[in-house]
C-alpha cells in the first residue's frame, strides 16, 4: 500500500506565498526604477531651466551693462553742459566776440510754431551764432509728449545729442525742423536715423550714433531740461530770451529786427 509522504515537498501554500512575494519583489523593483528615473528626468529639467536663466540673465545683465555703459547709468550730458537741466551751448567751435550777449532758445521738436520761427529765423540766429555775434543755446523741451500722447519730442531730442556727439547737432536740428511730420503724427526711429544721414553721419560713426539712441543716451537730460525750464517760467514754445531777458517775438518777428535786438544788447 503507497503511503503519503511530504518529504522534500514545501508545506501547503507556501508555493503560492513565494510565487506572490516573487511578483511584489518585481514590482517594488519596477517602481524603484521608475521612481529613479522620473527623478533623473527632474534633476536634468531643473538643470536645463537654471542653464536657460542664467543665459538670458547673462543676456540681460550684459546688456544693461552695455547701455549703463553709454548712459552714465542715466547722467549722460551733452559736450559743453555742465549739469542736467542746463541748455546746450551749440557752435562751441566758435569763439564768441567781445561782449556778444547770450540768445536762449526754448523749442520741442513737435512743435509746428517752432517750425514757424525756424523757416523764418533760423538760419538768421545761425548766421550770427557762426560769426561769433551771439552766444547760442538751446532747451530741447518735451512738454508735447504728454499734450500728443507719444513720445517723439523726447526720441527726437536724444537724437538731436546723439548727433551732437558726432559734431552734427545743428545739421540734425535743421533736418528734424525741415521735415517736421503733422502735429500728431510723430516721427518714426528711421526717419531720425535719416536725419543723422543726411546730417552727413556715416560708416562707424553712424554705427555709434545708432548705439546711442537705440540706449536712449540723452533721454534723461531732455527730461531733466523740461522740468527745469517749467520751473524757469517757460510755458510755451518757442520762447526766445536775450541775456535773460524773454523777448516778445512780435518785435523780432524779422531778420532785421531780430538782428538790430541782439546788436543792442552786445556789450
Amino acid at each position: 500500500m503507497a503511503k503519503n509522504s511530504t518529504k522534500g515537498r514545501a508545506p501547503a501554500g507556501t508555493k503560492g506565498r513565494t510565487a506572490a512575494n516573487a511578483r511584489q519583489a518585481k514590482i517594488q523593483a519596477a517602481q524603484r526604477s521608475s521612481s529613479g528615473g522620473a527623478n533623473k528626468i527632474v534633476v536634468a529639467t531643473v538643470v536645463v531651466v537654471v542653464a536657460i536663466v542664467a543665459v538670458v540673465g547673462g543676456v540681460i545683465w550684459m546688456e544693461t551693462s552695455k547701455k549703463d555703459a553709454i548712459t552714465g547709468g542715466g547722467n549722460a550730458l551733452p559736450a559743453g553742459v555742465s549739469a542736467l537741466g542746463d541748455g546746450y551751448p551749440a557752435y562751441q567751435d566758435v569763439t564768441p566776440v567781445d561782449g556778444a550777449p547770450t540768445l536762449e532758445i526754448y523749442e520741442d521738436f513737435q512743435c509746428p510754431a517752432c517750425k514757424s520761427y525756424e523757416d523764418q529765423l533760423g538760419s538768421t540766429v545761425e548766421d550770427l551764432a557762426e560769426q561769433g555775434k551771439v552766444r547760442l543755446v538751446y532747451h530741447v523741451k518735451n512738454f508735447l509728449d504728454d499734450n500728443l500722447g507719444n513720445t517723439w519730442s523726447t526720441q527726437a531730442g536724444n537724437a538731436a545729442f546723439c548727433a551732437a556727439d558726432a559734431g552734427k547737432f545743428q545739421a540734425f536740428h535743421d533736418q528734424a525742423y525741415a521735415n517736421q511730420p503733422t502735429e500728431g503724427d510723430g516721427f518714426t526711429d528711421d526717419q531720425l536715423a535719416g536725419f543723422a544721414e543726411a546730417a552727413g553721419i556715416t560708416g562707424s560713426a553712424l554705427d555709434t550714433w545708432q548705439e546711442c539712441y537705440d540706449a536712449g543716451k540723452y533721454v534723461d537730460y531732455v527730461n531733466s531740461v523740461e522740468e527745469s525750464s517749467a520751473k524757469d517760467g517757460v510755458t510755451g514754445t518757442p520762447t526766445l530770451r536775450l541775456n535773460g531777458e524773454t523777448l516778445d517775438l512780435g518785435q523780432v518777428g524779422t531778420p532785421e529786427q531780430l538782428t538790430a535786438a541782439i546788436e543792442d544788447a552786445t556789450a
